[in-house]
C-alpha cells in the first residue's frame, strides 16, 4: 500500500473494569472508524498506552487489530516500538507476517541513542521488512530530534519508508523542509492531534493521525479541505480547537478524555486507563463537559450510528 492519505486515526487500547485488554472493544473502535469515514486506523500510536502492555497482550491486540480491519476493509497501520534493534527487528517481522498494511516505527528513546546509532537501528529495523513503513517523529514525547535531512536520507536508501508522521513543534516548517525538492516518493501526515492540520496540509501534508475519539469531525475538516472549501474547513477546525486546546495539556491528559468520549458514545466498554494514569480534578472536568457540549452536535454518526456499537446501558 503505497497510496494511504486522510484520517488514519490511532486507536485507543481499551480496557475492562479489571484493567484486562478489552479485544472486543478494539473491533467496536475499529468498526466505528470505519463507519465515520476514515481512510485507515493505528494501532499503538502513542496515544495507544502501547507502554502499559505486556508482550502477550501486545501481539494479540496486533491479531485481532488486522483480522477486524481486513474483515471491514479498513486500512491497517500498526507500530513497531521495542528499544533495542534486536527487539524491533523480531516485532517488525511479526506485524508483517500478522498482513497489516503498513508498520509504522518508533525510534528507540530511552537514554537518548546517538546520531549513528539511531540512524543503523531505523535503517535496520525498516529494511527487515518488505510492507511500507511509517516513520514517527515525535522529538516533544521522545526527547530526540532527527534533521530532515536525515529523514530524507533514509528514505532515498530504504524504498519501502514511503510516509513520516510528523509532530514536532512547529510541525509546518519542519514539514516543509522534508518535502523540499521530493517527487512524491514517500508522504507525510499531521499528529499532534491535528491541531496544526490545516497548516500541514497547505505545507503537503497527505493527512492527519488524531485520536479516535472525535474521528467524525476530522473527516468532516479532511472533507472540506480536499473539496476546496477551506471557509468551511477552517470554520470545522476551530470547533475543534478549544476542546483540544485544554485535554491534550499532557498525553496522558487526552487519553483519559478520548477515552471516555469513547465510553460516552458506546465505542468501547469502558473509560478505563492503566495506572499510572492522569488524574483529573473537578474544575478541569467542568471545562471538559463545556468544551465537549459545544463540539458534541458536530458528531452525528457517532452518538446517532448503533451498527458499529456496542451501546452502554
Amino acid at each position: 500500500m503505497n497510496n494511504l492519505r486522510g484520517i488514519v486515526p490511532i486507536v485507543a487500547t481499551p480496557f475492562d473494569d479489571h484493567g484486562k485488554v478489552d479485544y472486543e472493544s478494539i473491533r467496536t473502535q475499529l468498526r466505528y472508524i470505519k463507519a465515520v469515514g476514515c481512510d485507515g486506523a493505528t494501532l499503538f500510536g502513542i496515544a495507544s498506552e502501547y507502554y502499559k502492555l505486556s508482550d502477550e497482550e501486545s501481539l494479540k491486540m496486533i491479531d485481532v487489530m488486522v483480522d477486524e480491519c481486513k474483515n471491514i476493509g479498513l486500512p491497517s497501520v500498526v507500530s513497531c516500538t521495542p528499544h533495542s534493534t534486536y527487539s524491533a527487528i523480531e516485532r517488525a517481522r511479526y506485524i508483517e507476517q500478522s498482513g497489516a498494511d503498513v508498520m509504522m516505527l518508533l525510534p528507540p528513546f530511552f537514554l537518548k541513542p546517538g546520531g549513528d546509532e539511531l540512524f543503523n537501528h531505523i535503517k535496520e529495523v525498516v529494511s527487515s521488512v518488505k510492507i511500507p513503513v511509517m516513520l514517527q517523529y515525535a522529538p516533544e514525547q521522545t526527547g530526540v530530534g532527527i534533521p530532515s535531512s536525515v529523514l530524507r536520507s533514509l528514505a532515498e536508501q530504504e524504498s519501502n519508508l514511503k510516509y513520516f508522521k510528523v509532530e514536532c513543534k512547529p510541525a509546518g516548517p519542519y514539514i516543509s523542509s522534508l518535502l523540499e525538492g521530493t517527487s512524491g516518493d514517500f508522504s507525510v501526515f499531521a499528529g499532534n492531534a491535528g491541531y496544526q492540520m490545516l497548516e500541514t496540509f497547505d505545507r503537503g501534508a497527505a493527512g492527519a493521525m488524531p485520536g479516535s475519539s472525535m474521528a467524525e469531525l476530522y473527516v468532516a475538516i479532511y472533507d472540506a479541505y480536499r473539496s476546496g472549501d477551506r471557509e468551511k474547513a477552517v470554520e470545522l477546525h476551530n470547533s475543534l480547537l478549544p476542546i483540544l486546546n485544554h485535554i491534550r495539556q499532557n498525553v496522558e491528559m487526552i487519553i483519559h478524555y478520548e477515552k471516555l468520549i469513547l465510553y460516552r458514545n458506546g465505542i468501547i466498554s469502558t473509560p478505563v486507563c492503566r495506572h499510572p494514569e492522569f488524574a483529573a480534578d473537578g474544575e478541569m472536568d467542568k471545562l471538559f463537559e463545556f468544551y465537549y457540549s459545544a463540539v458534541r452536535p458536530l458528531l452525528k454518526k457517532t452518538t446517532k450510528d448503533v451498527s458499529f456499537s456496542r451501546r452502554n446501558k
